[in-house]
């Protein structure tokens, strides 16, 4: 195998092998006003039964989205099943526009 083709079909490879998603706040503030400020409030910070989530790192939103999804996190049945319906560029997305907010 020659250096082009090797380089080539390494490159093939570690594209595929990690994607990315590329964050979009403002698609995260959408779909945020669609499935979360009932909770979570307009401004993300919660109030007595619901935690805030404005300011949130991104991977500290991620991981409890994650969490929730394969059931690591179960103390909310209704954060479960709103974490189930997210796709990984949903969640990129709101951790992108929740980590805007102070």
């Amino acid at each position: 195998m020659n250096r082009l083709s090797l380089s080539l079909m390494l490159c093939a490879c570690a594209m595929f092998a990690a994607p990315t998603y590329a964050a979009d706040a403002v698609a995260g503030k959408k779909l945020a006003g669609d499935s979360c400020v009932d909770c979570h409030g307009d401004d993300g910070k919660g109030d007595d039964e619901s935690p805030g989530i404005a300011g949130m790192s991104v991977d500290k939103f991620t991981k409890a989205i994650q969490e929730y999804q394969d059931g690591t996190r179960s103390k909310s049945p209704k954060m479960t099943k709103e974490a189930k319906k997210l796709s990984a560029t949903d969640i990129a997305n709101l951790a992108a526009y929740y980590s805007t907010l102070k």
